[in-house]
């Protein structure tokens, strides 16, 4: 379906895979009130869409995935009085990703700061070029990160990490994310595009409903024991065994050829 976005913004779907693009490379992909608005708008499309199996995060240009939100609207749009619009569209973009039910990839190349790498860290994986830079400067802008925000980051690279991160607001490399377990995987520059694509690729070939599965009992797996929803984990599981998809990957293993999964 059509998706009104402004122009900072691209979505497009091809095979199964869904792309969101940040469009705005003479910036750095700096992230705008109008833009984490879309993200939200865009990532509910993708969601709603059966076609969809994979989206995929990136930045235009190559130089950023993106350097954060957009400091410049700060004095407008982030003051005590003004902030709740603000924070009410960060909020829908970061839940509108986070609990979209396909697989979610970050394609990082470059700056991946603040409210960029708050982004990244709200796809299910992250796929990094060799030369990004990482960081949280919200303790050199006097800004406070909320709890949601932070149980993300301690969630990913724990507790002792998350506040050197925060602490110090330093900039770090690559190496260093892989190494935190902030990304999964680095590349070189010139084959993260490829690197990504072949993983989107390789999650849309597969059974959707295995796939949706997993993703969600992760996350059951990740809440207070008291909130787990057991009962939805093993519904999920039955109707994956349940499905025409798993007589289907069935007989293409003893055909000796490629699944053409359905998602039911």
């Amino acid at each position: 379906m059509p998706i009104a976005l402004p122009t900072s913004l691209i979505a497009e779907t091809s095979e199964g895979v869904a792309r969101l693009i940040l469009n705005r490379p003479e910036k750095h992909n700096v992230i705008d009130y109008e833009m984490w608005r879309g993200i939200a708008s865009a990532m509910q499309a993708f969601s709603a869409d059966e076609g969809v199996r994979v989206v995929v995060v990136s930045g235009a240009g190559g130089k950023a995935f993106s350097a954060g939100a957009d400091i410049s609207e700060f004095e407008r749009k982030r003051q005590r009085d003004t902030a709740d619009s603000y924070n009410q569209a960060t909020a829908a973009a970061h839940s509108a990703l986070g609990n979209c039910p396909k697989p979610t990839i970050a394609e990082i190349g470059g700056y991946c700061v603040g409210g960029g790498l708050g982004l990244a860290l709200a796809c299910d994986l992250r796929i990094a070029a060799d030369h990004s830079r990482f960081g949280i400067p919200a303790a050199r802008l006097g800004l406070g990160y909320d709890y949601s925000s932070l149980k993300v980051l301690v969630s990913i690279v724990g507790p002792a990490a998350a506040k050197d991160i925060m602490f110090t607001a330093r900039r770090f490399g690559a190496a260093e994310a892989v190494a935190l377990g902030l990304v999964n995987r680095v590349v070189v520059a010139a084959e993260l595009a490829a690197a990504v694509a072949d993983c989107a690729r390789m999650i849309a070939a597969n059974a959707p409903l295995t796939v949706r599965a997993s993703k969600q009992i992760v996350t059951e797996v990740l809440k207070d024991s008291d909130q787990r929803d057991r009962a939805l984990c093993e519904r999920l599981v039955a109707e994956c065994f349940a499905s025409a998809d798993y007589v289907e990957g069935r007989q293409a293993f003893m055909e000796k050829r490629e699944p053409r999964f359905r998602g039911r």
